[in-house]
């Protein structure tokens, strides 16, 4: 694919302030069925991410609810994108109704060609503040591919099954659609079945990868009293709304592994945790 103009956008920076508010906190912890904190209380993890809500209007998204591209994002001429991975470093806790600083580097601009045709892979750093407390690292790698005729789904990984840890997540579209807005993101894959289906070509709604990284990292979290220092995950297989979907996890000597995915079936999303050391 030919389109020398995206490189371009290597080293394109933007600054941004957030916040999660009660209110934010509030509609987040319904969403995954929590009680939310209190104005300063630790943030929950990963939570950050609806502490930045795209601030484009209803008239500048594009058809399937992104904000159009050629601002900070480069003008990809592929019409379907994927949050594929991300990695997370955390220095220092960020807290619920504080103000926050994101400051957004893109890192990386590459065209490759791969089974299914052109894909543009973008790699974008975050860093995030609290004041001048440098608080998070993040490394997103997002994806951009042109729309099947129909759905062909990637080749299947099975779920591992002598897993340490399986928990059962039901779906629903209520889930999806509510943390759609939760998170303030208008992605018509996740809340509109026939956008979904019939231009998309997928055969459901398309469970989020910052929601299955939320369950995953929910999950561990619930196996002890240690926090986290570095969180990666990587989408191998997409889930729908329809799906049986589990975590499963295994422990390791300083973390867990971790992965969403069907019993029986193939994975969804893999993930990495590694602890902080004990004092």
């Amino acid at each position: 694919m030919q389109n020398p103009d995206v490189s371009q956008w290597t080293g394109r920076c933007e600054k941004q302030r957030g916040v999660l508010d009660l209110s934010a906190a509030q509609k987040l912890a319904a969403t995954l069925g929590d009680r939310a904190g209190k104005i300063g209380d630790p943030m929950p993890f990963l939570a950050h991410w609806s502490a930045f809500v795209p601030q484009s209007l209803t008239s500048e998204l594009s058809c399937d609810g992104h904000p159009k591209l050629g601002g900070f994002m480069p003008p990809v001429p592929l019409e379907r994108r994927m949050w594929a991975a991300g990695a997370l470093t955390f220095h220092s806790p960020l807290h619920i109704g504080s103000d926050i600083t994101r400051q957004s580097t893109i890192r990386s601009v590459s065209q490759k060609e791969g089974a299914a045709g052109p894909m543009v892979f973008v790699t974008i750093a975050h860093e995030y503040f609290e004041d001048d407390t440098h608080a998070i690292s993040e490394i997103q790698d997002i994806v951009y591919l042109n729309i099947p005729q129909q759905f062909s789904p990637p080749k299947p990984k099975p779920v591992p099954v002598d897993a340490d840890i399986t928990e059962a997540v039901p779906m629903s579209e209520t889930l999806l659609f509510r943390y759609s807005a939760a998170t303030f993101n208008a992605h018509r894959i996740h809340y509109d079945l026939p956008y979904a289906q019939e231009v998309e070509k997928y055969p459901g709604l398309v469970v989020h990868g910052p929601l299955q990284a939320t369950l995953l990292m929910r999950a561990a979290l619930r196996q002890g009293d240690r926090q986290p220092k570095k969180f990666s995950f990587r989408g191998i297989h997409p889930m729908f709304h329809f799906d049986d979907l589990h975590i499963f996890g295994h422990d390791t000597d300083n973390g867990m592994t971790l992965c969403t995915g069907i019993v029986g079936g193939h994975q969804g999303m893999q993930a990495n945790i590694i602890w902080e050391e004990k004092p």
